[in-house]
């Protein structure tokens, strides 16, 4: 039985090379990708920046929607194309987005560190990534064998095959699936297959590939009982994030416990957040995340 952890995590990541954390605060965040730098919206910025200026090459203006909407406003002319930005041996392209991301999202960099250490001497390994955006995932997991990437755009998985390919890693095992998260899952549990390793990054609100509306307060619980049925006591992991809902990682957690309880290992939880540059640096927390790991 899993051991369910009650005392929440910080998973937190400082900055690296192609990203930092500059400042934080009123409501938003100013960031280094690379030689650029930008404002973005950032609710939980509650406090007061720590500096007075801010210069950006772009600034993220929201709409008056609380679902999203807004517009990028540029003082600076950026590569149409966009610039090369890496995290480890995984290379990548970053871009501002009409969605005020720049093609990644660098709060995952502790997730990806640890998923290879659940999956550590491994090498033929077989995991899944659902809702895997550009591939930075797919690609960090590649090294310890066979990946599912699916996605519902085909722009991202356009994207992440190109960020494959600016890795290296165009003969890496991979397979990218332009398809319905919820959809796939629910067919690979009809086709009894098994994997080592889940990653979810769900959005609060989508549309898959032919129209199929995707709630996660309504849909997540299914497709997490399906996760669940492709992973056994042999498995590794299951990592669950979410971003934008008034929801507490306990409440994910949970889930995981319902779904997971019976397999061995433990199941933890808590919040992703980033630490600013500098001294009296604070954490700014980005998501919440729930967890199960089973070392074997």
């Amino acid at each position: 039985m899993a051991t369910f952890v009650q005392q929440p995590l910080v998973m937190e990541r400082t900055g690296w090379d192609s990203y930092r954390l500059l400042d934080s605060g009123e409501g938003r965040k100013w960031e280094a990708f690379g030689p650029h730098a930008f404002i973005r919206p950032e609710p939980q910025a509650m406090w007061q920046p720590r500096l007075a200026d801010w210069p950006a090459a772009g600034e993220f203006i929201p709409g008056s929607d609380e679902d999203g909407g807004g517009r990028w406003s540029f003082t600076e002319n950026l590569p149409e194309e966009g610039w090369p930005l890496s995290w480890d041996d995984v290379r990548f392209t970053a871009k501002p987005t009409p969605f005020r991301h720049l093609q990644f999202f660098p709060d995952m960099a502790p997730v990806w560190e640890w998923m290879r250490a659940q999956l550590d001497g491994l090498s033929k390994a077989e995991t899944l990534n659902l809702f895997g955006y550009t591939g930075l995932g797919s690609l960090a997991l590649s090294r310890h064998g066979k990946v599912t990437h699916v996605d519902a755009s085909k722009k991202s998985v356009a994207q992440a095959r190109e960020n494959a390919a600016l890795s290296g890693m165009t003969d890496r095992p991979i397979r990218w699936l332009v398809d319905d998260a919820a959809k796939f899952a629910a067919r690979e549990v009809r086709r009894e297959r098994r994997y080592d390793g889940i990653i979810l990054d769900p959005p609060k609100f989508g549309r898959g590939p032919d129209g199929e509306v995707w709630r996660l307060e309504e849909h997540l619980p299914g497709l997490v009982a399906d996760c669940a049925k492709l992973l056994d006591a042999d498995s590794r992991f299951l990592f669950l994030t979410v971003y934008a809902v008034r929801m507490s990682s306990l409440a994910i957690a949970g889930l995981l416990q319902e779904a997971l309880g019976h397999l061995p290992g433990q199941i933890e939880h808590g919040d992703l957040a980033v630490r600013e540059e500098g001294e009296e640096s604070r954490l700014l927390p980005t998501a919440i995340f729930a967890r199960w790991s089973n070392p074997g």
